[in-house]
């Protein structure tokens, strides 16, 4: 009874799988976004010389994809927050592609895992976008 009141409230989606997709998507973006705060010298060290405010940029990545993951739960914003998880997965993509072209400033990652990362960009993607996508609730 409790479990349907959550699910009613929070407008998950009928399937098992797009629900675990959601909660998935929400944990995720809220894990690496706090990593962002706690672990900067990483993202600093993948950010191309020629974007600037690089500490600055870090954080506020780092703060939308908390607020993204967060989002992703609240009914009212679900799709408008799938949508900027998109966005911000598309802005950081020349971090992924400058690994990707500079293996030797990462010569503790493997060059196929450089490039897995930038395939793997396109799979966030898809899942940011058809986890948020409106679907039919949780019936009673």
């Amino acid at each position: 009874m409790m479990l349907q009141t959550i699910s009613k409230a929070l407008q998950l989606p009928a399937s098992r799988i797009k629900t675990i997709a959601l909660f998935g998507l929400a944990v995720f973006f809220i894990n690496i976004g706090v990593d962002h705060f706690v672990n900067p010298d990483f993202y600093l060290n993948i950010m191309p010389d020629y974007l600037p405010l690089h500490l600055e940029a870090v954080y506020i990545s780092g703060f939308f994809e908390i607020v993204g993951g967060v989002c992703v739960l609240i009914p009212r914003l679900r799709s408008a927050a799938g949508w900027g998880l998109v966005a911000l997965l598309i802005a950081v993509y020349p971090a992924n592609i400058y690994m990707a072209l500079n293996p030797e400033l990462f010569p503790e990652i493997a060059l196929s895992l450089l490039y897995i990362r930038l395939l793997f960009q396109f799979i966030f993607i898809y899942w940011a976008y058809s986890a948020t996508r409106p679907s039919e609730p949780i019936s009673e």
